[in-house]
């Protein structure tokens, strides 16, 4: 029988995050909105905090946590696992109740680190712990189509050298290293992308520039320059060979761990916006009533219990999609599914509270116009919504990316 309640283990971990998202993020939120790029050095004890959690075991999943499908024989037949791919949505979906720019800011919690944690072998994950990672995959002119990348990295002697331009690399200039996605073959397609850790300071490696945005201000998003950059070869995540046969599936893994993590962060924002939607909605009198069909009930109870629908319909699917990670399962249809699920359904559900409160929504009054915005990125990076239908098309159908594209 399938149980929809939270993990009894992981309720605490969840209260707690929820705690300091309405305690330490929520009042600091439109602050850093108004502040872009300033650094939140609040997030420094909040980050000390985690590590020490992470350290004593007393919080799985309180870091990034990463896909893995190598299984330990212990691990074969050892029955269903609640793990830390689990704990890590239910954790961030809280903190981005409080605010989303706030957690893509946390020192060590970067998408880099995913990428690490689901791609690294053993001795690399051992190097580069406790390294707060950035992700760099976009490129001018490559838009979606991660598998069209350009930046190029060549094998010379013990080191590889690359060269390219990556853009809206978040945490671009805070973090302590960035993963490179890059070509070692442009002739052998996307068998030959591979991703690289190119620490900070590097020669070669530069911030050109950090972009204004929409939402999610308080978050660095960088252009980098890589221009003859050198890095021993040992950085490079995972095997160096080039296998045709696989393609794209080695690189592809680490979106089997990140696509859930960002929908997890449209439920958390989405979440914030129903809860205050809500009590704006009963001070002005309009009762939502569960107990009554939707069509018998105001146009605005109406509405919210659509939306409300929706929204645990996108938790439920970020949900599986973990839970499949944690439990050695393929996941990359449901990950793509809560992505594509969660990015749409968080964009919709903030900009109608944002309409259903009226002049409060609209205004900064309250925190819903700073919700939609930033709600908005959850459905592009990562994946964009049209590219996460494709994706789920193609599982569904069993077709190739040449053969449905």
């Amino acid at each position: 029988m399938i149980n929809l309640d939270d993990p009894k283990k992981f309720r605490p971990l969840r209260d707690q995050a929820h705690q300091v998202a309405m305690n330490m993020l929520r009042p600091i939120s439109r602050k850093y909105d108004k502040a872009e790029h300033a650094y939140p050095t609040e997030l420094d004890m909040l980050a000390a905090m985690i590590d020490g959690l992470s350290e004593s075991g007393a919080a799985e999943g309180a870091g990034a946590a990463g896909v893995r499908r190598d299984e330990t024989p212990e691990e074969k037949g050892a029955g269903a696992k609640n793990g830390a791919n689990l704990a890590s949505v239910m954790s961030i979906a809280e903190m981005c109740w409080g605010d989303v720019g706030l957690l893509l800011s946390m020192p060590r919690q970067g998408l880099g680190n995913s990428a690490i944690a689901s791609v690294a072998d053993d001795e690399q994950a051992k190097r580069f712990e406790g390294v707060w990672a950035g992700m760099a995959i976009t490129e001018p002119g490559t838009g979606s189509d991660s598998a069209n990348i350009s930046t190029t990295a060549v094998l010379d002697g013990d080191e590889y050298v690359i060269n390219g331009e990556k853009i809206y690399v978040t945490s671009g200039d805070r973090a302590d290293a960035i993963v490179v996605w890059a070509t070692l073959d442009r002739d052998l397609g996307r068998a030959a992308i591979k991703s690289f850790v190119v620490p900070k300071g590097t020669p070669g490696m530069r911030v050109d520039r950090l972009e204004h945005k929409l939402g999610i201000k308080a978050s660095d998003t960088a252009t980098i320059i890589f221009e003859d950059c050198r890095v021993p070869k040992e950085n490079l995540l995972g095997s160096p060979d080039v296998d045709v046969k696989q393609g794209f599936a080695g690189a592809m893994a680490t979106f089997d761990n990140t696509r859930p993590l960002v929908a997890a962060m449209a439920i958390g924002c989405a979440k914030a916006s129903l809860d205050l939607t809500r009590d704006l909605l009963e001070q002005a009198g309009v009762v939502i009533d569960y107990d009554r069909p939707a069509l018998t009930q105001s146009a605005a109870a109406a509405k919210f219990l659509q939306m409300e629908a929706d929204w645990e319909a996108a938790r439920l699917l970020t949900l599986q999609a973990a839970w499949m990670a944690d439990n050695r399962e393929p996941n990359s249809l449901e990950a793509s599914m809560a992505k594509a699920k969660a990015g749409r359904v968080g964009s919709d559900i903030t900009l109608s509270c944002v309409e259903l409160a009226g002049t409060l929504g609209y205004s900064e009054t309250e925190l819903l116009e700073k919700w939609s915005r930033d709600s908005k990125i959850l459905d592009i990076f990562e994946g964009t919504q049209q590219i996460q239908q494709l994706i789920v098309a193609r599982r569904v159908l069993g077709l190739s990316s040449a053969e449905l594209k």
